[in-house]
């Protein structure tokens, strides 16, 4: 009797046991996953992560390189070129350094710059202000900005070109930055029609021989490779030999160099806002019967131009503006 009871007793522990077993095993289409399957799900990205990767872009830069996500909308633009740039691109900087020239933004950008915060000097920019703004990108030049660099990318991912009046390169970097490079091949795609247009319509007169002056408070100066000087290259304009070069120009502080100015037309980007002495300067040279003798004014060929479009913006806008003094100049319709 009691070996038949521990007989039924081991019968109904295995038969519980099967049952147990076969619970935990649960179906495979309407129970819960097992806990394996539930790490792997867990470890898959999201939808919304992967188009968060797929959205960030990493730009190479003067300074290496920097992520950026999707398309930024709070940008703050640290030199002029760059101001610029952002506006040609159809985008409204939320801060931008003031100018050099007609504070606190030059006359021929004042109409886009409504409400923008004025960020204060190129050299010198408020990082305190830039902090308030919370942008989401900085444009900043290596040239101005080096040493701050480490400050502004604490602040937003910021990016920085070279130098500060190479238009193009400025609208490169600024259109990767701000993810317009649709904007920027509409731009330039305007632009070569235009060039193309300026040549066709100057035929002969691109041989005569252009050079850019600037006189200061204390020394005049021959323009070789600024930002003028790099449009009217593109546009075909002869230069004298002598006023070319690898460096931005020459100073000249003697009026016995007033030779050294000759040229078929004389473009004179002196300021005339400033009251530092510059225009006392230039009347002083002007003067000068080395001065009279040279072809362009012989001709009266030598013609002030706008100091903030054809030196101080370099910039998109500041070329588009400098085509159209040229087309005045030369008498072009």
């Amino acid at each position: 009797m009691v070996r038949y009871q521990q007989w039924s007793l081991l019968m109904a522990t295995i038969v519980l046991l099967v049952f147990a077993i076969a619970g935990c095993g649960g179906n495979p289409q309407t129970g819960a996953p097992s806990q394996p399957a539930q790490s792997e799900a867990s470890s898959q990205p999201t939808q919304a992560q992967e188009t968060e990767k797929q959205n960030v872009r990493v730009i190479q830069h003067a300074m290496g390189t920097t992520e950026v996500k999707g398309t930024p909308a709070r940008v703050v633009t640290l030199f002029q070129g760059a101001t610029d740039a952002a506006l040609a691109l159809g985008v409204k900087p939320v801060g931008a350094v003031e100018s050099w020239i007609e504070q606190p933004w030059y006359l021929y950008i004042r109409d886009k710059m409504d409400g923008v915060t004025n960020l204060g000097s190129e050299n010198q920019p408020n990082l305190e202000a830039i902090v308030s703004l919370h942008p989401d990108l900085i444009i900043a030049s290596k040239t101005r900005h080096e040493a701050i660099y480490a400050q502004l990318s604490a602040i937003a991912p910021t990016v920085m070109t070279e130098e500060v009046h190479l238009w193009k390169d400025t609208l490169r970097l600024t259109a990767e930055a701000l993810n317009k490079k649709d904007e920027e091949e509409k731009f330039l795609a305007e632009w070569a029609k235009k060039v193309a247009d300026f040549k066709e319509k100057m035929g002969d007169q691109l041989k005569l021989e252009a050079g850019i002056v600037d006189f200061r408070p204390d020394h005049a100066r021959i323009v070789y490779t600024g930002f003028s000087a790099l449009v009217l290259d593109e546009l075909g304009i002869a230069r004298p030999a002598t006023q070319k070069g690898e460096e931005w120009g020459v100073k000249l502080t003697s009026k016995e160099n007033i030779p050294q100015m000759d040229a078929d037309i004389i473009f004179d980007q002196t300021s005339t806002t400033r009251d530092d002495g510059r225009l006392d300067l230039r009347k002083e040279w002007t003067g000068h019967p080395l001065w009279k003798n040279l072809r362009a004014v012989k001709n009266n060929r030598v013609f002030e131009v706008d100091t903030a479009v054809w030196n101080n913006g370099s910039g998109p806008l500041a070329a588009v503006e400098m085509l159209e003094d040229l087309y005045d100049i030369y008498g072009l319709k």
